[in-house]
């Protein structure tokens, strides 16, 4: 299993999209992939709460030597590498719990893979790290853009944004006095 760079996965919008609600989207543009290749989204203590479900919302843009659109996939490892989730990808990497995109199975450019899936058993992330990758050993360079959603789970404020928050309500204060 290779861990990678990704070109570009856009964390704005989860910062947006996670401060409302309990669910992070994160939008996903132009991202490539080697089959067993995976890139760290989210480090330990990026996200709160219990992920209960994933969600995928992606079209295969590139794929070479046979990687299909459902081969995008979202990957829990915990701590001492042993691997807690799988979703998605072709090839069975031996996680805890495992789940299959219910389409997406074919490798043509323009193929979706669209679905949403309960986790039958829900993993508190608060100590986790989150990867997206190409699930398909020893496939070719996949590259998808869309979305992808952790249910359940929401973005941790770094410490300089709450200092910013902080200070902002100490000059609105200082203002009306």
């Amino acid at each position: 299993m290779k861990f990678g760079n990704f070109a570009t996965v856009g964390l704005a919008s989860a910062l947006i999209a996670g401060a409302a609600s309990a669910d992070v989207t994160v939008d996903v543009i132009d991202f490539s992939a080697l089959g067993g290749e995976i890139t760290e989204i989210f480090a330990p203590g990026t996200l709160s709460g219990t992920l209960t479900g994933v969600g995928v919302d992606v079209v295969l843009t590139n794929s070479e030597n046979f990687t299909w659109a459902n081969d995008f996939m979202i990957f829990v490892p915990d701590d001492d590498d042993f691997f807690l989730l799988q979703a998605g990808g072709g090839t069975d990497l031996g996680a805890e719990q495992t789940i299959s995109w219910s389409n997406g199975g074919a490798a043509e450019d323009g193929t979706t893979c669209i679905d949403a899936q309960d986790l039958a058993n829900p993993l508190d992330l608060s100590l986790l790290s989150v990867y997206i990758g190409n699930g398909y050993l020893p496939g070719g360079n996949g590259t998808w853009n869309g979305t992808f959603t952790l249910f359940g789970v929401n973005l941790v404020p770094a410490p300089g944004a709450l200092a910013l928050l902080g200070m902002a309500g100490l000059a609105g204060r200082r203002r009306r006095g």
